[in-house]
């Protein structure tokens, strides 16, 4: 029987699929090659815990529905940079899906209570970019996820800024393209503001993120754009200098989710200074907090199985969940603004934060970042401070920071060691979900560590403190 040519163009149409193009940055906006703007509709995809792009067929599964779902972008948390990703890359790329992945592996977690940026992490972040720099679909990479989320926490920012200036400095060098390097943060309302502006401050380029996004799960349906809170977030967003979006949302409680809070992000509230957002999450495990499944809970363990749910086969939508998604994505189009008619001008550097005695914020103002090897102690009173070099032996390092009256106001004794790595290969990085954190911008209540993360983190602190 022959085919008619209708027929043999439909069958072949897979192999005229047209390969995406390079998204980029410019001012608080992302732009398609064409000049229009790109906004995320996005999912975080983990499946399994070291790497969820090195099963080509399963990607394809995936790739297929969320398609269907109205999905343009996928966040991965954890990758192996030493695996062949070529079939997933390509499954996601002929969906018309792109990839944002985080750049810390499971032992290179930029962890708050021992900071350190170091030849070792560098190197490790380096073979990430290194294995995904090449494929047209990513669209940037992470330098770290959540990691300050508690009052002690904010030194560890000039460690997270000195990793996104080696990075974007290792990028240039390589000869890559500008692939946009940023940071995902916690929704903490006394550190959010101050961190977003601390990451894109000082006026130097190379020193500061492409972009800025945040894990917020303050928008519980039913709502509205005052009561969750997200008319405080666009306040704070309001002409940023760089891209900003939500890396994580999707609050569940108390269920079913009805997605309201996408309208607030693709309607005339936010849309103009807000990139979109990526719903978290493609499968459902023991958070509850998925969208799809691949079987019942409770299986048996076997290969495939994490935590009594399987993590392979044909996805399965979770309704009503999975529907009112779509719905909303079918319906939230906005056009945006196009590359020729945008003034990335009128966007506003801010001012460096500083710190206020007793405060959650304690990095006062454009402090000098470490380089490698380096454990920078910040003086929170003045904007001097001294550095100690990290040794490739755990050491210990008295350092004091006087300030500008010549009185010494700090002597902190650093601990210093090399990366170490559990002996399960785990990280104190949870690998996503919502906040162990308080937030307290005003919402869902329900801020539980995920089952990949949960059993991780003690384990790599203690080691931490061990060291």
């Amino acid at each position: 029987m022959r085919w008619s040519s209708a027929a043999i163009a439909l069958a072949s149409a897979k192999s005229f699929v047209v390969a995406l193009d390079p998204v980029s940055a410019l001012g608080n906006k992302f732009f398609n090659k064409d000049g229009s703007q790109f906004f995320i509709k996005g999912i975080a995809y983990q499946l399994r815990p070291t790497d969820p792009l090195v099963d080509t067929d399963q990607c394809e599964r995936d790739a297929k529905l969320m398609t269907e779902l109205g999905t343009n972008t996928i966040r991965v948390y954890h990758v192996d940079p030493s695996a062949d990703h070529d079939g997933c890359m390509k499954a996601f790329d002929d969906a018309g899906i792109y990839v944002l992945a985080d750049l810390d592996t499971f032992d290179t977690y930029i962890i708050p209570e021992n900071n350190y940026w170091n030849k070792t992490k560098f190197e490790r972040y380096a073979e990430v970019l290194d294995t995904f720099q090449k494929y047209d679909n990513l669209l940037g990479v992470f330098v770290g996820n959540e990691n300050i989320a508690t009052k002690d926490d904010s030194p560890t920012a000039p460690y997270l800024k000195a990793a996104a200036r080696d990075m974007k400095a290792y990028r240039d060098a390589q000869g890559y393209r500008d692939i946009p390097i940023g940071y995902s943060a916690a929704d903490i309302l006394q550190l959010r503001p101050m961190l977003q502006d601390y990451l894109t401050c000082g006026g130097n380029s190379s020193e500061t993120v492409d972009f800025f996004s945040l894990n917020s799960y303050s928008w519980c349906d039913p709502s509205t754009y005052t009561e969750s809170t997200y008319d405080q977030l666009e306040l704070y967003a309001k002409n940023f200098p760089v891209p900003i979006f939500l890396s994580e949302t999707g609050c569940i409680v108390p269920g079913p989710r009805a997605w309201d809070d996408q309208d607030a992000i693709f309607g005339p509230q936010m849309v103009n200074d807000w990139s979109g957002a990526i719903i978290y999450e493609w499968i459902q495990e023991e958070n509850s907090y998925g969208i799809i499944t691949y079987a019942p809970a409770g299986q048996p363990a076997g290969p495939d199985v994490e935590g009594g749910f399987l993590r392979k086969g044909t996805p399965t939508p979770k309704q009503p969940d999975f529907s009112a998604l779509k719905s909303k994505w079918a319906t939230n189009t906005p056009a945006g603004v196009h590359k020729s008619d945008y003034n990335p001008s009128k966007v506003s550097t801010r001012a460096c934060p500083t710190s206020t005695a007793g405060g959650w914020w304690q990095v006062n103002g454009d402090v000098d970042l470490p380089t490698l090897g380096q454990i920078l102690a910040v003086n929170t009173r003045t904007h001097s401070a001294e550095v100690a070099t990290e040794t490739e032996t755990a050491t210990e390092t008295v350092v004091s920071v006087t300030a500008s009256d010549g009185a010494v106001v700090a002597t902190t004794m650093a601990i210093t060691a090399p990366p170490s790595t559990a002996t399960d290969g785990s990280s104190s990085a949870t690998t996503s979900g919502p906040s162990s954190a308080t937030t307290t911008s005003g919402g869902s209540t329900d801020k539980r560590i995920t089952s990949f993360g949960a059993g991780v983190v003690g384990a790599v602190l203690a080691l931490a403190i061990l060291l």
